[in-house]
């Protein structure tokens, strides 16, 4: 038999809980001393009191683990209610970590402001580019929402082209567009140049495709994408600062691509027409 500091400390948890289990009648001691009011507990409770806490930790009241237990919930229904909760935890923590991604690149943004130079920005002629691309569509034009989407892409692009022996001419090319009446809704393009035929690569959903020329103004980000805001936002204050209006996404060409992606160096190429 177990004392209650010793079973709290065997089974991680105060005392003054266990009191509380034992006051609603969720874990009864094993016996009390009439005299001095002393509750023992025997190592068997162990069982019950792990339970009491997986289940708490899944969402449920005190008074629906009551319940659950009174039913005798087994050992392999526990273990898969547990594995559906840390399901759970683990989709609320990436949609977490998304979001903290988020707020720091509109923190960087924000930080930038007034520091960024613009006069890197040099608007030029990009004549037409062939490219055999892969594509997908992200729920929003956010980095942390193309981020998943065209990473598996590119992922795929390669592989692909190696397998009908095709090999790149130039730099990665992604590019996008709107889907209408899609709530922000963007259709990624992951590309790469090529020398080869217009059309599809045979039954691997690669299609070649020519991006017409566009008069572009262009600026160089370094660094992940993830980071790209900034740049991006500094070649919008240029564009509309310089008697110009953009007609569509901005290109990003991959000049640099080492495994480090904070070593990225990106070009971004906006289409524009002057006001």
């Amino acid at each position: 038999m177990f004392t209650i500091g010793d079973f709290a400390r065997y089974g991680r948890v105060s005392a003054r809980m266990l009191r509380h289990y034992d006051a609603i009648g969720l874990l009864r001691p094993d016996r009390t001393d009439p005299a001095t009011g002393y509750r023992f507990y025997g190592a068997a409770q162990l069982a019950r009191l792990n339970r009491i806490i997986a289940l708490k930790d899944l969402g449920f009241t005190l008074q629906q683990v009551h319940a659950v237990l009174d039913e005798q919930v087994g050992p392999e229904e526990l273990r898969g209610m547990l594995r559906l909760r840390r399901a759970e935890l683990e989709e609320a923590v990436a949609a977490a970590t998304a979001r903290l991604v988020r707020v720091e690149a509109r923190l960087r943004s924000i930080e930038s402001e007034g520091h960024m130079s613009m006069d890197d920005v040099v608007v030029r002629n990009v004549p037409v580019m062939r490219v055999a691309e892969l594509t997908g569509v992200a729920v929003g034009f956010e980095p942390g929402d193309i981020a998943p989407v065209i990473g598996p892409l590119y992922e795929r692009l390669f592989p692909l082209l190696d397998a009908v022996g095709v090999r790149p001419s130039g730099p990665g090319v992604a590019h996008y567009e709107g889907v209408p009446d899609g709530d922000g809704a963007v259709v990624v393009h992951a590309g790469v140049t090529v020398s080869a035929p217009v059309g599809p690569l045979g039954d691997t959903g690669v299609m070649v495709v020519e991006l017409p020329a566009i008069e572009a103004a262009t600026v160089v980000h370094r660094g992940a994408m993830d980071d790209v805001l900034p740049t991006a936002q500094t070649l919008a204050r240029w564009i509309d600062a310089n008697g110009y209006r953009s007609t569509g996404y901005a290109r990003e060409i991959n000049l640099e691509c080492p495994e480090d992606r904070d070593a990225w160096v990106t070009e971004l190429q906006e289409p524009v027409a002057r006001v």
